[in-house]
This record gives C-alpha cells, structure tokens and sequence, in this order.
C-alpha cells in the first residue's frame, strides 16, 4: 500500500515564525562565553587574545596582551601547571594549543628585547605592600601601572618569596627570575625594601602615612606532624630545605633520605635530595595513587628520576635509625583508618613536607581582622579587604 504524504507546509511556516526548528540554524544565535582556556587560567589571562597576536608574529603585541593580567610570562612560562591546556579545545581533536611554551617563548622575548611597562600619570595615593613574593609583587604592578606610589618590604635578604626560596632552580632559573622581577621593581613610583620584618602593620601603615596597605606574607613556617620523636636531629622540614638549596648551601642529608607528605613540595623536596647526593629517596604518603596531592606531571618526573614511593602510609614514630610506618586503608569518604602493620624505614634523614602556614604577628594590634583556624586572613572574595577599611591581603596567607 503506497505511502501517504502529507503537507508539512504550514508546520515549517509557524516553527520558523517562532524562531525555532530550522530557522534556528540559518540564522544561529551567538552568546558570549569564555573559551576555555581563558576559563581555566587562574591568572586570568586573555589566552585567546595573546595567542592571535603572536600568531601573526606581532610578539610585542602578544606580550603586553599577556601582561595585562600576568606581569612575569618568563616565569609562569616555566613554574605554571598550565591547565589551560588541559582546557583547550583543540586537545579533542588532536592535541592542545602549547599554550605554555609560547607564554615562556614571549616571556623570554621580552626580555632579551628589554620590553619594559607602561604606567599611568600619579594618582598621589600610597601603598604599602607587605611580601615581595608572587602575589606581593604582581600587586605591586598592577597598582603602579594605575599610577599609584607603592613600596615593597619583605623580611628576605632578596625578593621572590617562594619563587626564589621554594622553587628548585632547576624548575626555574634564577637568571630569568631576577631579571621579570627587577622590571617590576624599576616601575615609576615602586620601591622595595628587603631584609626588614614589619613587626606592627598598624604602626607601619601610620608612620608611612600609607592610604592602603597590602597584605601578602606567604605561608613559609612548615607544618610538623604530632608523633613521638626519638631524634630530632634528623628532622629536616621541606621548607628550609629547598630555601638553604636557594641561597648555594649544600645540606649533608645522607644516603637514604625519607620524604613525609604528597604534594608538589615534597616532590620537590625528594629531587632536591636526589641532587644533593641521596642514593635512595622515598615518599611516605597517607593515601593512594588516585588521591595524590601534587600535580601528575610533578608527580611523573619524580617518579621517573628514580624517587620511590609508599602509598596508604602514615608515621607512627620517628626513631633513631629512621621511621616507623602503619599501614592504613581507605574508606569511602576520603579518610583512612589504621590497620595496626608497621614496618621499620631506615633513614638516615627525613624531610618533612606536611604543608606550610603563615606567621601573622604583624596582625596582632589589629582585632578587626579574622585569623581563620587554619591561620589564614579572612577577606572578602571580591576585593580582598580585610575586616579594617583600607587593609587588603592575597597570595598564600589567604589560603592562595
């Protein structure tokens, strides 16, 4: 029996009237997202917008696109995790945009090139910035490419915080470090002061005659973990480590070297042992493989430079020849619980990388501002300000 048509005519018409149906895709309605790898920053950088200038070969251009938002490429080009890649479209259909390199590729170009920044006219407003690190030092920039007075202390014998005294330099250089951060420093209206501890942040802000000040101590006193000691001598917190590395000092660690904790520090930690001599590395860390701390690619080159690594470990006790540790397991939400199995770990170091948190004394005659439990200043999520009017903070002592 044949088949009966029927006339679809006036159905198109009405569903193309309303805007839908086929009509829809002749005429496609645009709206406005960010791509995803603008999205993924946690810079915030304009990604695609640098990317299009560098690709025509406009790199002055594509860098200060860059810099609007990121004033160091040649350092995030190099110590940045770069999940903008991993956000990229591109990756679906083959690989992602190497977003990365090229960011370190402008980077160094401007530097070779002697690129330098442009400020606006003074505003008269004055700034003090305490912490000349990462979060210190781009707030530094950005307040005087607005024109405004700004003077940087920081408690160090040099700047760059974690940068310079956390970062291995084989991660990065110190060469393109100091050179991104003297360009900073050589702003109009920027000073830096280092080797001075602000003891009172009350007391600086009115001696200054501050209009605002901003707060960004880091997190640099190491976390220790509560268990028996029977020698402390042979406790190394990961933080000093990889600071007394910075300035060319050489720690004698031994031969079997001992790292507690799983994240990107202790990674660090563990080759930074590894380079000064140790023979044998391993990680002692509290969960598994899928609940690692430090980022995978941290992780891999670890792995792949020897270092060695128990998983579903914790300490028990810290003795003379080395470490006791209990095997634990995982349960479903996230903890583990102990299961009573030790085992002996002859070390004849043990470099403890647990987490860091910030020292705030500077804080103390100031009660309108909340140190949090988990020794971090309390802000507002948008601009940052603390509990008293005027009084910002930013960077790890916020929790990052």
């Amino acid at each position: 029996m044949p088949m009966k048509l029927h006339d679809m005519t006036q159905i198109m018409q009405d569903t193309a009237r309303r805007g839908v149906g086929s009509r829809r895709w002749q005429r496609p309605v645009y709206e406005h997202f960010l791509p995803p790898c603008n999205q993924a920053c946690p810079a915030g950088e304009d990604i695609q917008g640098w990317l299009s200038h560098a690709q025509a070969g406009a790199y002055e251009e594509a860098w200060r696109a860059l810099v609007a938002n990121n004033p160091m490429p040649a350092v995030h080009g190099r110590a940045c995790y770069h999940p903008c890649e991993s956000g990229c479209n591109r990756g679906s259909l083959d690989e992602s945009v190497s977003i990365h390199a090229v960011e370190r590729f402008l980077g160094d170009e401007a530097l070779k090139n002697g690129w330098t920044f442009e400020s606006a006219p003074s505003t008269g407003k004055k700034v003090l910035i305490v912490g000349a690190g990462p979060a210190g030092l781009s707030c530094a920039y950005h307040l005087a490419r607005q024109g405004h007075t700004v003077e940087v202390r920081d408690a160090a014998a040099e700047p760059g915080g974690m940068m310079m005294h956390g970062i291995p330099a084989y991660r990065l250089p110190r060469t393109e470090l100091q050179q991104e951060i003297a360009r900073i420093t050589a702003m109009p209206g920027v000073t830096l002061t280092c080797g001075v501890k602000v003891e009172d942040l009350a007391k600086a802000k009115v001696e200054g005659g501050f209009d605002a000040v901003f707060v960004a101590v880091g997190a640099q006193l190491a976390n220790h973990l509560n268990v028996p000691t029977g020698d402390g001598k042979r406790l190394v917190d990961a933080v000093s480590l990889l600071d007394d590395v910075s300035e060319q000092k050489k720690p004698q660690l031994g031969r079997v070297v001992a790292v507690v904790g799983g994240g990107n520090v202790a990674m660090d930690a563990a080759r930074t042992a590894e380079r000064l001599g140790a023979k044998d590395v391993v990680i002692v860390f509290r969960y598994d493989k899928d609940h690692m701390e430090a980022l995978p690619g941290e992780a891999a080159e670890a792995f792949a430079e020897g270092v060695k690594i128990r998983w579903l470990n914790v300490v028990d006790h810290f003795g003379a020849d080395g470490i006791t540790v209990e095997n634990v397991t995982m349960n479903a939400d996230g903890s583990v619980t102990p299961t009573g199995e030790t085992t002996m770990l002859a070390a004849d170091s043990v470099v403890m990388a647990v987490g860091q948190h910030s020292d705030l004394s500077l804080l103390a005659t100031m009660p309108k501002i909340t140190v949090q439990k988990n020794d971090t200043v309390a802000v507002d999520a948008t601009t940052l300000m603390t509990g008293e009017a005027g009084i910002f903070a930013g960077g790890d002592c916020i929790g990052g």
